[in-house]
This record gives C-alpha cells, structure tokens and sequence, in this order.
C-alpha cells in the first residue's frame, strides 16, 4: 500500500491523527524532541518535524478516501492536478531511520565525555557540565595539569 501525505489545519496534528486512527488508517506524525529557551529556561517539547503535515498507508481502493477530508483536524490529501501523489516507500523508511537517530543524539546531558571540533580547544576532550545560554555550554577541561572550566560555543563541540 502506498504512502500519501495529508495536510492537517493549524494547529490541529494531533487530532488528525487521532481520528485518521479511530477509523483504523495506519499513520505516521513524525516528531522530533526539540530544545527551546523560554524566559531564560531551556525547555524540551515534542514538535513535528513537517508542521502541517502526517503521513497516511492507504490503498487506493480503500473505502475510508471518502472520508478524508471530512475527518476532523484533515485539511486535504497532498496532490498535483487534483489527483493524490504517493510518497514512495524508501522516503518514509528514511524519515523514520532518521528520526530514530535524531531522537537518540538528544541534547547533552550533564557528565557527557565530549570533544571540543573548533576553535582554540580543538581536539581536547572534557566533560560537559551545562549549558550556558542559547549558544554556549560549560565544559570541564584538563589544561596545564590543572581541571579548568571553560565556556564554549555549542557548535564548537
């Protein structure tokens, strides 16, 4: 059965795909962990990774087309000249080996070995201690025989 992309309506994913589901369509919302800094807290939420769009596995005989665009939170099947176009196989497959590796790389948590890529530091290695902003952390270094801490740009490590 082939893959087809569905447009949900702002906001409204999750009950796209609560009622796609309800009707025993087979469905995949991809989403990813992110990382967000809110008030000057970093926050994690679950976000998807196309806002505005799921993933259906429908055949084209399949009855429940008719009732696609009536279900609630679906705005439309993704098409081109008013006929629904398959996602092939392979892309959802890679979306979905991605996103698993996506989920497991996860923000750095607090004792992490890392190694410092750029900048005056490349090529030592320390210990991630926090982060420090949107755009740095606090890394633990051995340096002149002596445990220093010292601040780094994320896209350093």
């Amino acid at each position: 059965m082939p893959w087809y992309a569905i447009q949900h309506k702002p906001a409204q994913g999750d009950r796209a795909l609560e009622n796609l589901q309800n009707q025993d369509a087979r469905c995949f919302y991809p989403k990813v962990t992110m990382e967000r800094i809110r008030a000057g807290k970093r926050t994690t939420r679950l976000e998807p990774l196309f806002p505005g769009y799921l993933f259906i596995n429908i055949d084209p005989s399949d009855p429940l087309w008719g009732k696609l665009r009536s279900t609630r939170g679906v705005l439309r099947v993704v098409g081109f000249g008013g006929k629904p176009v398959p996602v092939p196989d392979e892309v959802i497959e890679y979306i979905y080996d991605g996103l698993t590796a996506v989920e497991q790389q996860g923000g750095m948590k607090k004792g992490e070995k890392i190694e410092i890529q750029e900048g005056p530091f490349r090529g030592v290695e320390g210990i991630f201690q926090a982060y420090d902003g949107e755009e740095r952390a606090i890394v633990l270094i051995s340096f002149m025989q002596k445990q220093q801490v010292v601040k780094v740009r994320l896209g350093d490590l």
